[in-house]
Formats: C-alpha cells, structure tokens, sequence
C-alpha cells in the first residue's frame, strides 16, 4: 500500500518502461526527508529506476513530482540538467587533473544557486575531508574520493540526493571508515536520499524506508521498521528475516563490555563496541535468533528476556518452519520457530510469551 507521503510534499513516481527482456513498473510514494534504500539482487530495476528519476532514462509512461515540484508528468519531462538534484555513482568519477577543492568547486558552479560558503564549509566537515582538500584523486583512497564525490553532489545544493551503491567499489575497510560519515548525513540533511544498495548492513544502518524490488516491480514498501516486521510477506536483507530496532544506550557494564539499550517496550543488552550512554544506536534482530517461551526462564544464559504477545503467524519458505511476529511494548520481533514448537506452545494471536534473544547473535 502506498503512504500518503504526497500530502505532506514527499516523492510520487510512476514509472513505465519496457525492454525486450525486462520492464520497470513502480508506483511510489516515498517521504520528502530521510533515506529511502531501493534494495533489491542485480538486475531487479533499482538502478533503472534511479536513472528514470534523474532523467537520464527517458519512461513513455511516467509521472515524477518532488516535494510538489512537477519534473514529469503527461506534458513534460525536465531534461537532467533542469532537475535539482546530485547523484553519487559507484565510482567517485572525480577530474583526475582537478584537487578535491577544485572537483567540488566544478559541482557548485555548474548550479545556478550552489551552496554559498558556511554551507560548503559544514558538509566539508561532516564528510571529514577539510585535510584532503589540496590532494589530487590519485592520492586519495577509495573510501576518501567517494567522499569527495559526494560533497560535489551536495555543492550543487540539490533537492534530492541519488546514490546508486556509493560502497560497491570499496572494500570492507574502506565501507566500515565510510559509514559513520553517510550516518552523519543522514541525520543532518533535510533533503529526501534515495539510496541503491544489495547491503543489508547499509540499510539497516542509513535506511528510514524501504523500497523492495523484485523483477522490475516494488515487492513491498514502507517505513523500515514496519515493513522488515512483516511475516506475511518476509523481507529478508540478506540471509535471513529480521527487524531494526533504534533505540537509545541507556546503561553501560564495562566489566563485560555490554551496554544497555532502550527501545519503546523493552531492553537490549548488546556487545558494546565503543558504544556510550545517551548514543542512538540501530540494533538489527534476526528472527533465527529469537525463541519463544510461555514462562520466563531462570538459569539461562540469554540476557535479553522480553515479554510480549503474539500478533501475527504465517507460514515460511520452508514447510518445517513457521514465522511469529511478537509486540514487545511498542516494538515489534520476528521469531522463526518450528511447526511442532508452535503447537506445543499453542501459539495464537494474543498469547502471552517470553522472547529470548542473545546477545551474542546481535548486528549491530
């Protein structure tokens, strides 16, 4: 079901496109802020769908408004230079003869209203690249040009920011130093991101909503938490179903190297990894690693016990196995169980039940 994002500005795309082995067609409604993850395995349109909203991908049926600005629709089609917006590649793309302050100057002058200079100055900051400005791309690594790469996209000072898997080209050193930095965007921009990713550590990371596809079409979208909590059709990152739970350190045990964090209706003691009290953190629970119990269990070595209620169960890719979703409080868990448990348990909607979640099996 599409969210009534468009009353509120948001982004409203409607895209028809065929080819002779394949065809785009979405119908989105996504919010004017935050980030947007288009997740989907190669070839399921994500970045033939970003193309079609640059404008460098021309749609025969398509209708695209932005935050109430019309860029296509029946009558009209903004070329990509008329379209405010940056777009970010896999591959930095920088001028190899151009230093990175030069390179991000070329991206503010092509904008008839760049970013003046405070502006320029603070996403210079929040990328941490003020040191780098006089160094050329061949003495920058790749998580540092694609760094670049992105305040040249923000120079432009553009109402929609595109990023078709900015991390694909790097190593996992070089995703692990750049994360923190997209993190730092994420929270201090006010312009609605659309971020292509096959990542399910990026989009539990950096993603607000989600836009899942499948063959061309959107298999499901929503807000991140709600949409990853669905047992009637699984969204799986990766490996397995599961949810990101967001919530807040609110307790740290330095003799054991836990932390303590708060979500709406419960607690999650997690490995602490520099993690400090009053810190928002993103804590991803896979439903293999949530068990049910109708008692509380003593003597155990799961730290996380969580009362709850059983909302919802359906069925999963195997016949052996079925899917719970719990409310814990305001917040909602998958566990993947066993046919033969769940009626040994009785489960049914409304059932009262203890979650057991380790604190090992946290990503986090």
């Amino acid at each position: 079901m599409r969210a009534g994002w468009e009353a509120n500005g948001g982004i409203s795309a409607r895209f028809l496109l065929r080819y002779p082995a394949f065809a785009l067609d979405v119908d989105l409604a996504l919010p004017g802020r935050g980030v947007t993850a288009l997740f989907g395995h190669s070839g399921s349109g994500k970045t033939t769908l970003l193309r079609c909203i640059a404008g460098l991908e021309r749609a025969p049926v398509g209708q695209l408004s932005v935050n109430g600005e019309v860029w296509q629709d029946g009558h009209r089609c903004l070329p990509t230079h008329r379209r405010p917006l940056g777009y970010v590649f896999q591959e930095a793309s920088l001028f190899p003869h151009l230093s990175a302050r030069r390179n991000i100057e070329y991206g503010r002058r092509r904008a008839s209203d760049g970013l003046d200079a405070p502006a320029l100055a603070h996403v210079v900051d929040l990328l941490g690249i003020g040191h780098l400005l006089d160094r050329r791309p061949d003495q920058l690594s790749g998580g540092e040009r694609q760094r670049v790469a992105i305040a040249r996209a923000l120079a432009v000072k553009p109402r929609l920011l595109l990023m078709d898997e900015p991390l694909a080209a790097l190593d996992l050193q070089r995703k692990q130093e750049i994360l923190p930095y997209l993190e730092r965007l994420h929270d201090a921009l006010s312009i609605p991101i659309l971020y292509v990713t096959h990542s399910p550590d990026e989009v539990a990371r950096l993603a607000d909503h989600i836009v899942v596809l499948e063959g061309g079409r959107a298999l499901a979208q929503g807000a991140l938490a709600e949409t990853l909590a669905r047992v009637d059709l699984p969204i799986r990152l990766g490996e397995d179903a599961g949810v990101v739970i967001e919530g807040v350190v609110e307790a740290e045990d330095p003799e054991w190297h836990l932390v303590r964090v708060a979500f709406p209706g419960g607690t999650l003691w997690t490995p602490a990894h520099g993690r400090r009290p009053g810190q928002r953190i993103r804590v991803r629970v896979l439903a293999r690693d949530v068990s049910l119990t109708l008692r509380r269990q003593e003597d155990t070595s799961i730290l996380n016990l969580m009362p709850g209620e059983v909302r919802e169960l359906a069925g999963d890719t195997n016949p052996a196995l079925m899917l719970a979703r719990v409310r814990i409080g305001e917040t909602d868990l998958i566990a993947r169980l066993t046919r033969r448990s769940a009626a040994a348990l009785d489960l049914a909607p409304g059932r009262a039940v203890w979650a057991q979640v380790k604190s090992v099996a946290l990503v986090g």
